[in-house]
């Protein structure tokens, strides 16, 4: 990359980039020449990762950051770690996502995918606000298993199978997502949620359903897209479905102002 280029360097944190989608959308990236912030659970396969990551040729900075996002209190360190370092953050990726786990309930009493998939993105959003600030994006990955959120289930206090909290967790996700959207107008980053694909081949589409799924990298083009380009400039608060490769109508409880509002309120006082 010579110099020229490197005005247009993005900074860009991609959480779970050690395997699946997100590590695809990170060699992309780095690839183009953008500084990429990995994160992961796991310190070993973070190094591993950031070592085939700097063998790109023409390939970008790339650092690791280490998290448990099923713990909120890991969401906080995660994002006052990346804030020490760096005065600005063009691009968060909130790509990490869970299925299933051995056990659903973590440390703090939550169902781990409400924990991972909808309460920790809303976390480190809020914390990288004011690194990410206007001319900022965020990214989030929802899905096309998108279903009614039941209150108590986001809290805790109802246990939900698998597929259920999955789903549940990603419309929650999405309607945060617009509800910040539309609170912040244009003071804030550009959020999206997007369903990257259905059925692509990650490591999550294999434990859940048991088959190899389709091409990883339809998930990472988008988000390399979404992350970049000046199609995603005007977007704020939509919905990108990747299966018919546009904006679509989101579900409609993600355009219910007022059950966004609940969603978020529900998590504000987890977090509190």
């Amino acid at each position: 990359m010579d110099k020229g280029d490197k005005a247009m360097q993005k900074t860009i944190l991609i959480t779970g980039s050690t395997d699946g989608i997100g590590l695809e959308t990170a060699k992309m990236l780095t690839s183009l020449g953008h500084h990429v912030l990995l994160h992961g659970r796991n310190p070993k396969k973070l190094e591993q990762v950031q070592k085939t990551l700097l063998e790109l040729k023409g390939g970008g900075p790339v650092e690791i950051y280490i998290a448990d996002l099923s713990l909120m209190d890991n969401v906080e360190e995660l994002a006052k770690t990346v804030a020490e370092k760096h005065s600005k953050l063009d691009v968060l990726i909130n790509n990490a996502g869970v299925y299933n786990a051995p056990d659903p309930v973590t440390q703090d009493g939550l169902d781990i995918r409400f924990a991972v998939n909808t309460i920790a993105p809303y976390l480190l959003t809020q914390r990288l606000l004011s690194l990410l600030d206007t001319s900022g994006r965020v990214i989030n990955l929802s899905s096309a298993a998108q279903s009614t959120v039941q209150a108590e289930a986001v809290a805790g206090r109802v246990k939900l199978s698998d597929g259920a909290a999955y789903a549940q967790s990603k419309l929650a996700l999405t309607m945060w997502s617009r509800s910040l959207a539309l609170s912040l107008k244009e003071n804030g980053p550009i959020i999206i949620a997007i369903n990257p694909g259905s059925m692509l081949g990650s490591k999550m589409v294999k434990q859940a359903f048991g088959v190899t799924g389709n091409d990883i990298r339809i998930g990472a083009e988008i988000l390399t897209r979404a992350a970049l380009t000046d199609e995603f400039k005007t977007s704020s608060g939509k919905y990108f479905d990747n299966d018919l490769g546009q904006f679509v109508s989101p579900h409609p409880h993600v355009l219910n102002t007022r059950k966004c509002q609940d969603i978020v309120r529900i998590i504000e006082t987890i977090l509190a």
